[in-house]
């Protein structure tokens, strides 16, 4: 069926969301081949419109009652220029978190290795050195170095026949799962961006609740439609809120 500019018609989006619906409540490790690039190119705008005023939204109804300090922005802000800042949180930072909850939503011994290597930088330091992805101090190479290690360990043993198919055979039964815990961790870890306090602590689920929503419709257009889809909304959606930092407050 020939669509012309679906953009800008209600009941598009209407038909966006209860795909993006029904994949949540049973996702499947399967992709949209039956689409042409094109519509998938719509969809990912679509989406990437439907994330937007879903985060504006739920991030306006917080501030109402509690905007605690996103402090990786600040640090970001103050440590680097406008040209770089944008390199890294536009670019760099998308490219790797979505390698890290992403990738290896479809299985490949180097995919899976890739997201190991890259998840053990981030909990190396985030959660044992406290510091910033994009942090350049003197626990750099040690998180570089362990991922690496991680990495290469990860890739040699998947890539064994017998192992590789026994994970193969678990993605295929437990992709469900596999599916919401990236999205899960994906949104929880963004805690870390926020003071590590009681109150941030117990209001976890709802200050990482835009995070959630986009994780699940990266997890969705990674696995529907290919890896760049998602990648293109992430970078997209970095870029904009990195825009309106820069706009003059009054």
């Amino acid at each position: 069926m020939t669509v012309s500019y679906p953009l800008i018609k209600p009941k598009y989006y209407k038909s966006l969301i209860i795909d993006l619906a029904n994949f949540i409540r049973h996702p499947i490790n399967k992709q949209s081949i039956e689409k042409s690039t094109k519509h998938k190119i719509y969809d990912t705008i679509g989406l990437f419109f439907i994330k937007l005023v879903f985060s504006i939204t739920a991030a306006s109804l917080l501030q109402l009652a509690y905007e605690p300090e996103n402090q990786t922005s600040v640090s970001m802000s103050e440590r680097f220029s406008p040209l770089v800042l944008f390199l890294v949180g536009g670019l760099i930072l998308p490219i790797f978190e979505e390698i890290t909850f992403r990738l290896s939503l479809k299985f490949q011994p180097i995919y899976l290795a890739l997201t190991s290597g890259t998840f053990t930088y981030y909990i190396m330091t985030k959660a044992v050195f406290k510091s910033r992805l994009s942090m350049v101090d003197d626990t750099f190479w040690y998180r570089i170095i362990t991922g690496v290690i991680i990495l290469l360990i990860v890739y040699v043993i998947s890539s064994r026949r017998p192992v590789r198919q026994v994970l193969q055979q678990f993605w295929k039964k437990q992709f469900k799962w596999i599916y919401y815990i990236s999205c899960i961790s994906f949104a929880w870890l963004h805690i870390f961006n926020f003071e590590l306090n009681l109150t941030n602590l117990l209001l976890l689920p709802i200050l990482t609740l835009p995070q959630l929503f986009s994780a699940t419709i990266a997890g969705y257009t990674r696995v529907a439609f290919g890896f760049k889809y998602p990648l293109l909304i992430h970078m997209a959606t970095n870029t904009l809120f990195l825009s309106l930092t820069f706009l003059p407050l009054k």
